[in-house]
């Protein structure tokens, strides 16, 4: 549970930052010698033609073997969302096959070779940012695609694919709905550390995209003097006259409610001045009576469709799935959906970037030509300690999906 600065002591919260920042780090590294960048896919269409009235084996590679509670249960979790999927597959066959890789990067890329030698012809996983860049090389030569569960749209293009819903897409979202209320001029607040950086980025891109105005950035440590050197600054900016909102990464889960908290102290809050944030503000729900919180904005997937997967999810297996379970389903789902319309293409990057997109567990999504995701997202609030849907959701992007 994260607790504001107030009820915490600075030495407790420091060790809060510490712990959450190593594991974050892990699930966002920046691979070195990525894919296909975020390039736009071009030549001929990757992945194998296949036989749609035959079964189509498809490898799952999951987090198993750790030693993690977390990481075992998160395996669990998206090995049985995987199977879900395929026994959902009306009018076709999933062959669904699974390799634990732990966290190692030679593991996943051992496993997916031995997935490549038992004949799968598309690969679902890895989980981190790493291991899926070193398995998109290792099954390029094999003509394999493979969608990850990673949001690190660095790692995104060529054979890879992203299922998890990146930071571009959230900020894109949010930057869009923004300026629709007006809110043009925007501060930018990152975490120093590689996952700041990158969520920083693509709020920057996403105010280009939408023409609206960066008015201004700052980053800063992961830490409680980092935050309390920039809080100051970040509060003079926002009172210039000149700031709409203050968009912040926010992406260590200690850092949100202390930096927000510090802001409010100097006056700075929504929605006077607008607060955004690329993470979900509603979870865990111990946030949601954070008064610096009310009224900011962030960005989530459809919470009815969500509710009824995790409601049939425990009833088949006993117990809540992993917030990252929807990624598996979706991405056997997508497949299935492409085998069942009779898609000779439907595994190559041609068949899995078809237009129409999908109908997913958290809303539709669609994959794009770069390897990257667009997930339908909702703006959401706090308001009065509960969840507010703001603007909700779009529920298609033309065309038919699963």
């Amino acid at each position: 549970m994260v607790v504001s600065a107030t009820t915490r002591p600075a030495a407790g919260l420091r060790r809060a930052f510490t712990r959450a920042a190593a594991i974050l780090s892990a699930f966002v590294l920046a691979a070195c010698d990525p894919v296909g960048g975020s390039q736009q896919a071009s030549g001929p269409a990757i992945g194998p033609l296949i036989n749609p009235g035959e079964p189509v084996r498809v490898a799952l590679l999951a987090p198993g073997g750790s030693g993690s509670a977390d990481l075992e249960w998160l395996s669990r979790s998206l090995k049985n969302a995987a199977r879900m999927a395929a026994a959902d597959a009306q009018g076709a066959t999933i062959d669904l096959r699974v390799y634990d890789t732990g966290t190692s990067t030679e593991q996943a890329v051992a496993q997916a070779n031995a997935a490549a030698d038992a004949g799968a012809q598309i690969i679902v996983g890895p989980l981190f940012a790493e291991g899926a860049n070193a398995v998109g090389n290792a099954m390029r030569p094999r003509n394999i695609n493979v969608l990850s569960f990673s949001n690190n749209a660095e790692i995104a293009g060529g054979n890879v694919f992203i299922l998890g819903n990146s930071f571009a897409n959230i900020a894109d979202r949010l930057v869009g709905y923004g300026v629709r209320q007006g809110k043009r001029n925007i501060y930018v607040v990152a975490e120093d550390d590689i996952a700041g950086q990158l969520g920083g980025r693509a709020i920057e891109t996403a105010i280009a995209r939408n023409r609206a105005r960066l008015a201004g950035r700052i980053n800063h440590p992961v830490s409680v003097t980092g935050i309390d050197t920039v809080a100051p600054q970040i509060a003079a900016a926002a009172q210039s006259g000149q700031v709409d909102a203050v968009f912040m990464t926010a992406n260590n889960q200690a850092v949100l409610p202390y930096l927000t908290e510090k802001l409010a102290a100097a006056g700075v809050r929504s929605p006077v001045t607008q607060m955004m944030g690329l993470t979900r503000w509603d979870q865990p729900p111990a946030r949601m009576t954070l008064p610096q919180l009310q009224e900011g904005w962030f960005a989530i997937p459809d919470q009815g469709l969500r509710a009824q997967f995790d409601a049939r999810y425990r009833g088949a297996y006993g117990e809540q799935p992993h917030e990252l379970a929807s990624l598996a389903y979706d991405g056997v789902a997508a497949i299935a959906s492409l085998v069942r319309s009779g898609q000779r293409n439907a595994l190559t990057t041609t068949g899995l970037t078809q237009r129409a997109g999908f109908a997913g567990v958290g809303g539709v999504f669609r994959l794009r030509p770069d390897g990257t995701s667009e997930r339908a997202l909702a703006v959401a609030t706090l308001r009065g300690n509960r969840l507010v849907i703001l603007d909700p959701a779009q529920r298609g992007f033309g065309g038919a999906g699963f």
